[in-house]
């Protein structure tokens, strides 16, 4: 019964919860498109809040911005929005603020609109709970790591990213470090790019990071992978 309950909380964490908003009166505006403008994708630690709100816009079916649609948004058991509902601005806009539930993994949320008709419109945002062995492997990754592996350049870290060739993967790049093993992942860092035939401009971080450090960032790449990484022997359950 304990592996059944914990196998549909899984599978709820992962797709979210399915509400749909109120179905509008005739004279409320609608659309006929739900579109992401900003928010998704992001990565956080699990049970706080997103950096950045997240924001939907409403149109038209020409492409015009829609003000005062209905938006509901919804989620997992333990996500909060604020507001969790609501209509859209002047520029057919809604904006919420989310806090993540306290279980680390991937988050899908639910924004949903009606058209004309009062059929649903909905769209899908992915985010990313962070538990406290995958933070400790973010900060690790931006400490030693990012300056290779992100190219973009910040006010604390200048890239080096363009200067390297091969380019190193940034981390989310899961279509190429998806293939590679937890084991081969540990010895690329322990031992540098040489130990996988890789470049040696992947320097070793065995003499810098301890074991534990190591497998915090390797459980960090995990976790932030895209698409998702799956491991092995593992049977995943179907939507």
């Amino acid at each position: 019964m304990k592996a059944a309950t914990s196998l549909f909380l899984l599978v709820v964490l992962l797709q979210g919860c399915s509400h749909r908003p109120s179905r509008p009166a005739s004279s409320v505006p609608a659309g006929s498109l739900l579109t992401e403008v900003s928010g998704g994708k992001q990565i956080g630690a699990a049970g706080t809040e997103l950096d950045q709100p997240i924001v939907v816009q409403v149109n038209d079916k020409q492409g015009t911005a829609v003000a005062g649609a209905p938006v509901t948004l919804s989620g997992a058991p333990g996500v909060v929005f604020t507001p969790a509902s609501g209509v859209t601005d002047a520029s057919g806009q809604f904006t919420a603020t989310v806090r993540l539930g306290e279980t680390s993994g991937r988050y899908v949320l639910a924004a949903a609109t009606y058209d004309a008709q009062g059929n649903p419109i909905n769209l899908k945002l992915d985010e990313v709970a962070l538990g406290w062995q995958q933070s400790r492997g973010r900060d690790l990754a931006h400490n030693s790591c990012d300056r290779c592996h992100e190219s973009e350049s910040t006010a604390e870290r200048v890239s080096n990213h363009d200067n390297l060739d091969p380019k190193p993967h940034a981390f989310s790049e899961g279509e190429a470090l998806n293939r590679f093993s937890d084991a081969d992942l540990t010895n690329l860092i322990t031992h540098g790019g040489p130990a996988l035939g890789k470049s040696a401009e992947m320097p070793p971080f065995g003499n810098t990071l301890s074991k534990s450090d190591i497998e915090s960032v390797v459980s960090y790449m995990r976790a932030v992978a895209d698409p998702p990484f799956r491991n092995p022997g593992v049977v995943y359950a179907q939507k």
